[in-house]
């Protein structure tokens, strides 16, 4: 059995021992159950629950799924924050929203038991093929739930012998390459690249964005503050000054992005600049207008955060300022694309559920040590590099 990528230790003894019990289960009644994949698989069940980013950075195996079976019918299970990014995927063809009581920051969700009693009631679509994104025990769960004819995923985070096809994840291999893998050992085939577009933007959306950012002098710079979660959060006033010398250097438009909860950081990097120079997007797009807008921009900055995965979906250069995060495994992957960060003995730990004791309630030293300089200077860099790519 493989070794499981579980940090808390108590967590991994307890995925271990389930996945001892689900292993012996499963050499038992493997004699009787007549299992094998289809070779053109009509029902199709893709499970990815999790956060903005994660989905994003699926998308391109979501379009592999779709052009190895053109003609299934593809459903997709995401959170419910995901919703309407979601249903702009021209490769799937229904959604369902699904919120877990561990992903959801507001203290809602469904718990394990009640998320299972939905996977079962899927088995009445009889689906050929699920395959689940995400190397957790509880959505392996799900997925054998579900009752497909064949099921594929990763057993590092446990669940492995539930299913048909399970394989180790890569910790050292990107997010995307991963979920692509996956793809490729299920149907047994590679696909080149995935298009450069995955996301249709609707119309209301992008005439949306087009007004807010009408007669703005460019260069169009995207500022999102919020680091999402406390241990990824670089300090507000440090994007302030990035702002100010955007500003200052080349006469840039500051846009500003965040959920509804990021206003009081928006607000202090907003006070600091002069408003004549700022267009404050935030606490009032969804994602596929947040998409919108990041489309139009010349540059965003930013932290490890689901805007970042999302400016990269839409091909906007990025500069991304990284703490405990692997870069290896998150990082957009743009040519002009440029990640700020410093090198730690302990960094990246990647340890953003569970940070160390010595890292919480303030923000931790990988991050506080990445200076203004270094990334405004990558700023105007990746401006300079970006000079007539957009129309």
């Amino acid at each position: 059995m493989s070794a499981l990528q579980v940090y808390d230790p108590r967590e991994r003894a307890l995925v271990s021992a389930a996945d001892r019990i689900m292993a012996t289960a499963a050499a038992v009644v493997r004699p009787f159950r007549r299992r094998a994949p289809s070779a053109d698989p009509r029902r199709i069940l893709l499970l990815r629950i999790e956060r903005i980013g994660d989905l994003v950075m699926t998308l391109p195996a979501i379009h592999d799924v779709r052009a190895l079976a053109p003609e299934a019918e593809i459903d997709l299970v995401v959170g419910g924050w995901n919703q309407s990014l979601a249903r702009a995927l021209p490769a799937v063809t229904g959604v369902e929203t699904l919120d877990a009581e561990w992903l959801s920051r507001d203290g809602a969700g469904l718990a394990t038991p009640q998320l299972l009693r939905a996977a079962w009631r899927w088995r009445a679509r009889r689906y050929d093929l699920a395959i689940n994104f995400e190397p957790d025990v509880r959505s392996n769960l799900m997925v054998a739930a579900a009752g497909a004819a064949w099921t594929a995923g990763f057993r590092s985070g446990g669940g492995g012998p539930l299913l048909d096809v399970a394989l180790d994840y890569d910790p050292k291999a990107h997010t995307t390459d991963n979920a692509r893998r996956l793809v490729a050992n299920v149907f047994q085939r590679t696909i080149p690249a995935a298009p450069r577009r995955l996301i249709e933007i609707p119309e209301a959306s992008a005439c949306d964005a087009a007004r807010r950012l009408e007669g703005r002098g460019r260069p169009l710079v995207g500022i999102h503050a919020s680091g999402g979660r406390e241990i990824k959060q670089w300090a507000p006033e440090r994007f302030a000054d990035t702002a100010r010398r955007l500003i200052e250097r080349r006469g840039a438009t500051i846009v500003l992005t965040g959920a509804a909860t990021d206003r009081p950081l928006v607000m202090r990097v907003k006070e600091g600049l002069p408003l004549d120079h700022v267009v404050d997007a935030s606490g009032d797009l969804d994602l596929l207008e947040l998409a919108a807008v990041l489309q139009r921009l010349d540059l965003f900055v930013t932290g490890d955060t689901g805007p970042m995965h999302l400016a990269a979906a839409m091909q906007t250069p990025i500069v991304a300022v990284f703490g405990p995060s692997d870069p290896t495994r998150y990082a957009p992957r743009s040519p002009l694309d440029r990640i700020v960060r410093i090198d730690l003995p302990c960094s990246p730990c990647n340890r953003i559920r569970l940070p160390p004791e010595r890292c919480r309630g303030h923000i931790p030293d990988c991050l506080a040590r990445v200076s203004v300089p270094d990334v405004a200077d990558a700023a105007m860099s990746v401006l300079d590099a970006a000079t007539g790519r957009r129309p």
